[in-house]
């Protein structure tokens, strides 16, 4: 191709990583923008469009910034060297963050007109500013800590994402014409993360109008009560974010548990990484604060809130409300399972396999198996990864029962899981505690799988039940994300998993996998494989399809062999919720390549793969995405689907996706996406999913 102008960016052949993930977030604050969607549901999604970046800025703008710092020049695959991806990102956040606000106050207005009305703290009645004042005396004051900053007081250490107060103070009768470093006296105070940043104000429980002020506003109106004998000339909020990378280098670490306790404590004295400011921040606090976190360049003027991401919560919190959500749903429990509760799973798994798409069908039925195989005296053990679970999980209480009574549990925790570290430490002490064997994986490798393994003694022996998913064991999220999870009693698969299991607890070299795929042994090897069998498929004028599912594709020789394959004239079809590095659609290159993002209700999370094979197709479940990290310095695990009903399942569920033109967005050549309309009767592939008799083939 010789015409690269048409193309956004530096190659023709891919998209920059960073800036693709730059685009999802736009989809998401489309839905925040979007009349269609409820208000509260859209203030939701503008609040997860804040924390969506404050991730990004802290581990991926970070580490680019660390790139800046080291004097790197080098271009990545997509032809883009950190100096000049950084000065883009930069231009486009600043973009993104204008855009949010502008949503904000279009929100504000609308929530307004519901009778949600978030309130200035002089436009309250005086009964309200009397609701507001004792909760500020009752709850706030009592936990707020004015720091000076001087002499014999250092700059105190302000943490991540936090939301701060910058006072300047002067005395009574200070001249005027002194420079603002002998005129001024200067402290902060924190904004309490553990109080709700929304405070009602409303007087009558039975009104239709819900009244509400910041707390920022409501320290801010009190600040003088925490510096009696100095005059506050300005408070403003501030936020720091700092680089939230973890680096740990687990072959010196004696004690990987320890290594990473020692590590959390050190994020919180991570390079800052951007500093916001309130609009209208006074130049001399903003000095001090420079000056202290020595930043310059990634300083953000907020007009409005600092830190959205009080939305997303405040969202679920609002009460009488109902019409400004999405209408209420229950997941129906897999219907294999009858009504669960006393179910025998292990007869309805030696009978047949059970596929399981949440959270249509109830995320219950897992715990309910794990629970089922603790309490069960022929079970003689369970084994199980944990990559993020939730605050109160099912699963956790029945593994720690199971080991309470003798089975053999063993438990393989990720400990570095990013931003649920700590968590996952204090469950996998809760887990030592009870008695099971904890694990914390490879060294080198994070465990990402998604698997449980129960061995049972049956009258003909020794019996393998597995469930392998796409999606974390947590109950919580299991709720919001769609995955697929598949429950089956094949001995070949149990075989597989047992392996697995003995590959990362002990010293067993690279098994001879009968049914699944390892990342970072197999897997790679399988996807190109099967990507190359469909190129000839097609050369063979053979059936040749792929359809794959999941959240990113940014590895380069995957995509390389996707563009053969189009080349060679496979239909390649990709559902890719977030992350993109192929451009489809390319004349010569990648012009039988469709790649659509669906952003609605539920966080697409499902990972599904597809491939006609000519006629004798194969699909597959994974925990794994196509990105490096994945394939490479992940445990990861694809699972394919034997059961001829489940596997019609699966793809009927691909199906459902490719066939949505309502929240479908299509991903053109040049890097940016355009809503998927096809002039057909509207189809929302989420709220389809619903029916579950709609996709799945057989029903016991």
């Amino acid at each position: 191709m010789d015409n690269q102008t048409a193309y956004r960016g530096t190659s023709p052949y891919y998209i920059n990583r960073d800036l693709s993930w730059i685009e999802f977030n736009y989809r998401v604050l489309e839905e925040a923008q979007d009349p269609d969607t409820p208000l509260l549901e859209r203030a939701k999604f503008l609040g997860i469009v804040s924390r969506n970046l404050d991730e990004f800025m802290s581990v991926r703008v970070a580490g680019i910034r660390n790139q800046l710092k080291a004097g790197i020049t080098k271009k990545d695959f997509s032809g883009y060297t950190p100096p000049v991806l950084y000065k883009r990102l930069t231009k486009r956040i600043e973009k993104m963050v204008a855009a949010e606000y502008r949503t904000y106050r279009d929100l504000i207005r609308l929530m307004t007109k519901e009778g949600l009305v978030l309130n200035r703290y002089d436009d309250l009645s005086a009964a309200q500013q009397k609701s507001a004042d004792d909760y500020f005396h009752d709850v706030i004051f009592p936990v707020l800590t004015p720091m000076a900053v001087d002499l014999s007081r250092p700059f105190p250490l302000v943490h991540s994402q936090n939301v701060y107060l910058a006072v300047l103070l002067e005395r009574d009768n200070t001249p005027e014409d002194l420079p603002d470093e002998e005129r001024y006296y200067f402290a902060i105070v924190q904004v309490p993360s553990i109080l709700p940043r929304l405070v009602s104000v409303s007087q009558r429980s039975h009104s239709k109008k819900q009244n509400y002020v910041l707390i920022d506003e409501l320290i801010c109106h009190h600040i003088q009560t925490l510096f009696s004998g100095y005059t506050a000339v300005t408070v403003h909020s501030f936020r720091l974010t700092r680089d939230a990378d973890l680096e740990i280098n687990e072959e010196e670490a004696e004690d990987l548990l320890e290594e990473i306790e020692k590590k959390l404590r050190k994020r919180r004295r991570g390079a800052p990484v951007r500093l916001e400011v309130q609009k209208d921040f006074h130049p001399y606090a903003l000095q001090l604060l420079q000056e202290e976190f020595e930043i310059q360049d990634a300083v953000y003027e907020i007009d409005g809130p600092i830190d959205l991401g009080f939305l997303t919560s405040f969202s679920g919190s609002v009460k009488n409300r109902e019409a400004l959500r999405y209408p209420s749903r229950l997941s129906i429990y897999p219907p294999e399972f009858g009504d669960g509760g006393d179910t025998d799973y292990f007869s309805v798994l030696k009978e047949r396999d059970v596929l399981m798409h949440h959270p249509f069908e109830s995320f219950d039925a897992v715990s309910d198996f794990v629970e089922q195989a603790a309490e069960d005296p022929n079970v003689m053990a369970i084994k199980m990864t944990l990559y993020r679970v939730s605050s109160k999980s099912a699963i956790i209480r029945s593994l720690a029962a199971a080991a309470e009574a003798g089975k053999q549990v063993t438990v393989v925790v990720e400990l570095k899981a990013r931003f649920d570290e700590e968590r996952n430490i204090s469950w996998a002490r809760t887990l030592e505690q009870a008695g099971c064997h904890v694990v914390y994986g490879l060294v080198g490798l994070k465990t990402h799988a998604k698997a449980i393994l129960v061995v049972r003694r049956e009258e003909d022996g020794l019996r393998r039940y597995v469930h392998v998913g796409t999606g974390n064991y947590n109950d919580a999220t299991a709720r919001l994300y769609t995955d697929v999870g598949l429950l089956t009693s094949n001995t070949s698969i149990g075989e597989d998993a047992s392996e697995l299991f003995n590959h990362i607890t002990g010293y067993s070299t690279h098994p001879d996998w009968k049914e699944i795929s390892v990342a970072p042994d197999t897997m790679m090897g399988t996807f190109v494989t099967n990507i190359r069998r469909e190129a000839d498929h097609a050369k063979a004028d053979r059936p040749a399809r792929i359809i794959a599912k999941f959240n990113s594709l940014s590895n380069q020789q995957i995509i390389d062999e996707l563009y053969e394959a189009s080349k060679a004239g496979v239909k390649v079809d990709l559902i890719v919720r977030g992350v993109c590095c192929l451009r489809p659609g390319v004349p010569g290159l990648s012009e039988n390549i469709t790649v659509r993002s669906i952003v609605d209700r539920y966080l697409e999370h499902s990972r599904i793969y597809y491939f006609e094979n000519g006629g004798d197709s194969e699909i597959f479940l994974s925990s794994a995405d196509w990105m490096t990290r994945n394939l490479t310095r992940r445990v990861e695990l694809m699972c394919p689907i034997l059961d001829p009903g489940c596997q019609d399942t699966l793809l009927n569920i691909l199906k459902l996706y490719l066939k949505d033109n309502v929240k479908a967005r299509m991903l053109t050549s040049s890097g940016g996406y355009e809503f998927f309309r096809n002039g057909e009767e509207p189809f929302r592939s989420q709220f389809r999913a619903e029916d579950i008799r709609a996709w799945k083939s057989t029903l016991s």
